[in-house]
């Protein structure tokens, strides 16, 4: 009987070729797309899930409850004693791993050439917490030196010109001399979906041993450092508040006590407490910051996964009326086996084999697609995807099932609607559902909400994003090297570098900076006393000339002088942001001197001497944050802020690249233009924004190759209507209106289903920036006439065809 079936089903797919084709052309490409986005939000869900343990280990961080104008914050942070506090203070913990990012870029040589290289330090137990696998060496000793070294294998070749360079020397410069470090083992370059990176990675007990950490290594109030733990099989510490909570309070005792004394602390229960953070929610866990991954937030995955379904359905309901109207032509068909004695049960099996059949036909080459468009996508999304089953078994049960299902749900509807006919009426030629019946002409119309939809929501994102990166950030951002001193003795390197940029023609100013501006380039906050209220404010380590070379403007008071000799220990310049914050007036800001949260006695009050206007210094999805700037003793510039002048830019950095040959022969000349910088920090929005104009061209195309299949089902049932017609004088024109009228009005109301949902969903998705666009009734519009326009072409093709077509032929034809 099966055997029956697919031989049907193949001779009828032949003898209509053209519809069938667009038929499985169109589901292709649907479960194409489909496979791509699915196969993003798959990978996004399982990030870090390779881990053998991965269900058992956890993350620390500090949770701080909001304090005054504060927000609630998860930092994860914290200080060196910790884990090996975890290790003794709860049986719960089996074990745990200190672990430092890179710090900026390490200075590294082999065989006389130094290079950049991102290194990490983690506890000698970091592999065994984990399951990074190792290529060449072993685990038990791959840490156990104080001077050992980890690489991965992409970096063991670019360093050493071999795999397997075991026993190998690589010196790394630590403080100010390099240093030897001994290869102990290589690593399998790291998966797409890890959240813990490394390039190599050394012992943290090397970091402990630097002469600025002999007192930081005891301290529990000095936090850099992530602290991971894997928990025994069973635990529950890490839903459990009570312990954590005792053990925050153990090595803190004072601190709630003296937070609700100084006013900074008025709630209830205690302010500040620790928690586990899961392993696998790092990446879509936005509470705790922090990580070399940036987590994403789930809701993008999910508006993602919503049009991935969007598109497949598109591709659908194309498979689903073009099934209907090939149907119907076989109609009479239907009538003779029903006379011939075939049961109703048969011919529903019949439809059902031939629609799972084009669906299984579709989906092989909609996977030849996918890989097809695989590395494109990848430059879409900013990830390096694998389609692998292996890796990601559960897409083979999805595709599998979406794919059973897409056949028998398109199928289902002429089957059982023919089947169920009586064979007289379909022998009569009274039964025709050749795509005008109300269920065919609801798809339609799903299918254009949906492809407008996504022609808003993209015209709307790219919009947003256009507006955030040119938006005026409050200060000239443009044309302005900064080069990346960090790692250097740039105490030395700073002041010459600044005189001899000043000299070169191609330079307008130079201004060093502690930390840079835009993503990624870190931040510092400090805490100070107002009115009895404790109150966090952003920092920057500056030069006197940082204000000027970027072209910032001083609303109050007087930029940063050196002929002031105090400028360089406690005068500060604060923005008006925080000049709100602390409730004054631009005026009467100037004066005022700030109590600091943990005063030191020798260094003086910090006294504000000038306001600047407001700038965006963080991104601009949020407001402008309370900010100073100040040139304290120890503040040292690792960015070097270089105007140059407008025009080709390579002259100015050939110019900048001499001099610090000059001053530094061997350490390579880094550099970044500050506008890349600042546009670093919409990366996630810019994806997505390219991923919804991909996916919306792609909904238009499928969109419109349905309404071909259409159109051509249309003609084909009205051939001899349109013969008559041209007999009796009709034109083109008309013919062609007749024809395109009926999908044109489907377009129309699509729009009017499609405006005001696409409203809603992006006024939502806007509600999460603080500097936002407004939505813009041209935007309907657009996407709207884009929709009617792209119909009307599509449909008067098939249109004038017919109306082209010889009427003698046509009245021939039935």
């Amino acid at each position: 009987m099966l055997k029956s079936y697919l031989k049907i089903a193949i001779r009828d797919l032949l003898k209509q070729k053209g519809l069938s084709f667009i038929n499985v052309l169109s589901l292709s490409i649907g479960l194409a797309c489909f496979t791509l986005l699915l196969l993003f939000a798959v990978n996004e869900f399982n990030y870090d899930r390779f881990h053998a343990d991965n269900e058992r280990i956890f993350r620390m961080y500090r949770w701080t409850e909001a304090m005054n104008d504060e927000g609630t914050e998860g930092d994860p942070y914290l200080p060196v004693p910790l884990g090996p506090a975890l290790k003794t203070d709860f049986p719960d913990v089996e074990n745990y791993a200190r672990f430092r990012e890179p710090w900026g870029e390490s200075f590294v040589r082999v065989n006389g050439t130094v290079s950049r290289l991102n290194i990490c330090f983690a506890d000698p137990q970091f592999l065994d917490v984990f399951s990074f696998p190792l290529e060449y060496g072993y685990k038990a000793k791959a840490l156990s030196e104080l001077n050992n070294i980890v690489l991965t294998k992409t970096i063991a070749l670019k360093l050493f010109g071999e795999p397997n360079p075991i026993g190998r020397v690589l010196e790394v410069k630590m403080e100010t001399d390099f240093e030897p470090f001994v290869v102990t083992a290589v690593a399998q370059d790291m998966p797409s979906n890890t959240s813990i990176q490394f390039e190599a990675i050394g012992n943290f007990d090397k970091v402990l041993a630097a002469p600025n950490m002999i007192e930081r290594k005891a301290s529990w109030n000095h936090s850099a450092y992530f602290t991971f733990v894997k928990l025994r099989e069973g635990s529950g510490l890490a839903t459990d508040k009570k312990r954590l909570l005792q053990f925050r309070q153990k090595y803190y005792p004072g601190e709630e006590k003296e937070l609700r004394a100084n006013g900074f602390w008025k709630g209830k229960g205690a302010p500040v407490t620790y928690g586990l953070q899961p392993l696998r929610a790092m990446h879509t866990q936005t509470l705790v910051g922090g990580g070399q991954v940036p987590p994403i937030e789930p809701r993008s995955i999910w508006i993602l996964l919503g049009i991935a379904a969007g598109i497949l359905a598109i591709a659908g309901i194309n498979f689903t009326t073009l099934s209907i109207g090939r149907s119907a032509a076989r109609a009479r068909e239907v009538g003779v086996r029903k006379v011939m004695g075939s049961g109703r049960t048969a011919l529903i099996g019949q439809f059902l084999v031939e629609s799972v059949l084009l669906a299984s036909i579709s989906a092989l080459l909609g996977l030849l697609l996918m890989r097809l468009m695989l590395p494109m996508f990848n430059q879409l999304a900013d990830r390096q995807l694998v389609f692998s089953f292996r890796q990601f078994p559960e897409l083979m049960w999805m595709l599998g099932g979406l794919v059973l299902l897409t056949g028998l749900l398109a199928g289902s509807y002429p089957a059982v609607v023919l089947s169920g006919f009586r064979p007289v009426e379909i022998l009569k030629s009274k039964i025709r559902l050749g795509g005008a019946n109300f269920f065919t002409k609801s798809l339609v119309t799903g299918q254009f909400v949906l492809s407008i939809g996504l022609i808003v929501s993209t015209l709307v994102i790219l919009r947003q994003l256009d507006f955030m990166r040119s938006k005026n950030p409050g200060f000239n951002r443009e044309n302005v090297v900064v080069v990346d001193a960090s790692d250097t003795d740039s105490e030395r390197i700073f002041p010459l570098f600044k005189q001899a940029a000043n000299a070169r023609p191609e330079v307008i100013g130079v201004a060093g900076s502690e930390l840079g501006l835009g993503a990624e380039q870190g931040w510092s906050r400090s805490g100070w006393v107002h009115d009895n209220v404790h109150r966090e404010v952003y920092e920057y380590f500056v030069d006197a000339d940082f204000i000027k070379v970027l072209n910032m403007q001083i609303v109050a008071g007087r930029n940063f002088d050196p002929q002031f000799a105090m400028d360089t220990i406690n005068s500060v310049v604060i923005n008006e942001s925080m000049v709100r914050y602390f409730g004054w007036t631009p005026e009467t800001a100037i004066g005022q001197q700030l109590l600091g949260y943990y005063e030191d006695p020798s260094n003086p009050q910090p006294t504000v001497v000038g306001v600047v206007k407001d700038f965006h210094f963080l991104t601009m999805k949020v407001g402008v944050e309370p900010q100073m700037f100040h040139q304290f003793p120890s503040y040292v510039p690792f960015k070097y802020f270089v105007r140059i002048h407008p025009g080709n830019p390579a002259p100015a950095l050939a110019a900048l690249q001499q001099e610090w040959k000059k001053l530094e022969p061997t350490l390579p000349f880094k550099y970044s233009f500050l506008d890349q910088n600042l546009n670093d920090f919409y990366q996630s929005e810019a994806r997505l924004g390219r991923i919804i104009s991909w996916a919306g061209g792609i909904s238009i195309f499928l969109a419109c190759l349905g309404l071909f299949g259409l159109a051509t089902l249309s003609v084909l049932n009205r051939t001899k209507e349109i013969g008559i017609r041209k007999v009796l004088g009709a034109s083109i024109a008309g013919l062609t209106s007749l024809l395109a009228k009926d999908f044109l009005q489907l377009v129309v109301i699509a729009i009017l289903i499609a405006s005001p949902l696409a409203w809603y969903f992006m006024n939502q998705w806007l509600a999460d920036f603080a500097n936002r666009i407004e939505l813009q009734w041209w935007m309907f519009v657009l996407a709207g006439a884009a929709a009617v326009g792209i119909a009307f072409l599509t449909v008067s093709f098939q249109s004038v065809k017919a109306a082209l077509t010889n009427p003698v032929k046509s009245l021939r034809s039935e």
